[in-house]
């Protein structure tokens, strides 16, 4: 196995094709890591959650980091850095039609709206959904990938 820097044409090209990142924010000097699920298009990432943690740091330090993994085996796979900037959405006249485009974006995977919208203790009942889409402007990416000692990276 050899480890070799991505170019940034296979780091866009594994981001795109993921669905799944772990995002690291970080509320003064204490880190906080969370899995999230997105969708990817035009150097954005776009994704839903509800109110919690997260987005309380996000509005006060909107920037991020995030590791996107494509596992293949432990021999064979490939990680991108994507150091990013966070946006939010809210349902605004003006903000309308990129909201729409985060959730057909985003309902490209039937159980889309599950990890953001899905609380370990129950939530109380509430008149108007509290959920946020949100984006993620990149800024850069980096990446690494494991290949066979060929040199033969999987495509």
């Amino acid at each position: 196995m050899m480890i070799r820097e991505m170019t940034q044409k296979k780091c866009t090209a594994t981001v795109a094709a993921q669905r799944l990142a772990r995002l690291a924010c970080a509320e003064g000097n204490t880190p906080y890591i969370v899995p999230i699920c997105y969708a990817y298009s035009a150097s954005r990432l776009f994704v839903f959650s509800m109110p919690g943690k997260k987005l309380d740091i996000l509005h006060v330090n909107p920037r991020v980091c995030l590791l996107i993994d494509a596992l293949e085996t432990r021999h064979q796979w490939k990680s991108v850095i994507v150091d990013a900037l966070f946006h939010e959405l809210p349902d605004t006249a003006e903000l309308h039609e990129e909201r729409l485009k985060a959730w057909a974006l985003l309902a490209r995977d039937f159980d889309w709206w599950e990890p953001g919208a899905l609380k370990p203790q129950p939530q109380p009942v509430a008149a108007k959904s509290p959920h946020v889409f949100f984006e993620l402007e990149i800024l850069t990416m980096s990446g690494r990938e494991a290949v066979s000692e060929t040199g033969n990276a999987s495509q």
